[in-house]
C-alpha cells in the first residue's frame, strides 16, 4: 500500500503485464477454473481511498492462487475506516471487481467510496439514507462502492454487468457503482 503520490508501475510496464490478458469474474470458486479460462496467470487490483489518503496497488493472483500477504493488504485497505475493523474480504468481489477494471481498459485506480462496513457503522449510515440496505453485503465483506474518474457510471456498471457474477448498482446521482459477489441482480441507472 502507498500513500498519495508515490509512483507505481508504469502504464507500459501494466499493458505488457497484460498484453494477453482477459479477465472475466467466476461467479463461484467451484467453477473458477472454467470461466477463468484465458484470464492469465495474474490479476491485479488499484485502488485509491479518498477516506484514509491511501493506495493499493498490487498483483492478488499469480499462476493459479491467491497470493497471501497481497490478500491481508486489501482486507486491510477495504477496513471500515470509522471504527478501523477489519474483515476477510470475499475475493468473488475483488476478482469482479478487478475483471470489470480490466474490460473497461481503464488505468485509473479505483477510488473506493464504501468497503467493508460494520453492523454499527451500517447502522448509522442507513439512520442517515434510504439508500442503505438492512442486511448489506458491505456487513459481510462482499460488496465494494467504487468510481473512476475516466469512465461514467454507465460504462462501469456495463463491465461489471459483463462480468455475470453478482449484483451491479448504479448510483448516477453520487457517481458511484456498487459490485458485490451475491446473486447477480442489477439495479439503477
Amino acid at each position: 500500500m502507498t500513500k498519495p503520490g508515490s509512483g507505481g508501475l508504469t502504464r507500459r510496464g501494466l499493458m505488457g503485464a497484460f498484453a494477453a490478458t482477459l479477465v472475466t469474474a467466476a461467479p463461484t470458486y467451484t467453477n473458477a477454473a472454467g470461466f477463468l479460462r484465458g484470464a492469465g496467470d495474474i490479476r491485479r487490483i488499484r485502488m485509491y481511498s479518498g477516506r484514509t489518503g491511501e493506495r493499493i496497488d498490487m498483483i492478488y493472483w499469480l499462476e493459479g492462487e491467491y497470493i497471501g500477504e497481497a490478500v491481508k493488504e486489501i482486507n486491510y485497505f477495504m477496513r471500515d475506516w470509522r471504527r478501523n475493523e477489519v474483515k476477510n474480504i470475499d475475493l468473488r468481489t475483488v476478482d469482479i471487481m478487478a475483471a470489470a477494471h480490466n474490460l473497461m481498459d481503464a488505468t485509473e485506480a479505483y477510488h473506493m467510496v464504501s468497503g467493508y462496513r460494520s453492523p454499527q457503522t451500517n447502522a448509522e449510515l442507513r439512520s442517515k439514507s434510504r439508500g442503505v440496505a438492512k442486511n448489506s453485503l458491505h456487513m459481510k465483506g462482499q460488496a465494494a462502492d467504487l468510481r473512476l474518474s475516466t469512465r461514467s457510471v454507465s460504462q462501469m456498471a456495463r463491465a461489471a454487468k459483463a462480468c455475470r457474477a453478482g449484483g451491479v448498482g448504479a448510483y448516477s446521482g453520487s457517481n458511484f457503482v456498487h459490485m458485490d459477489c451475491g446473486p447477480i441482480r442489477s439495479w439503477g441507472r
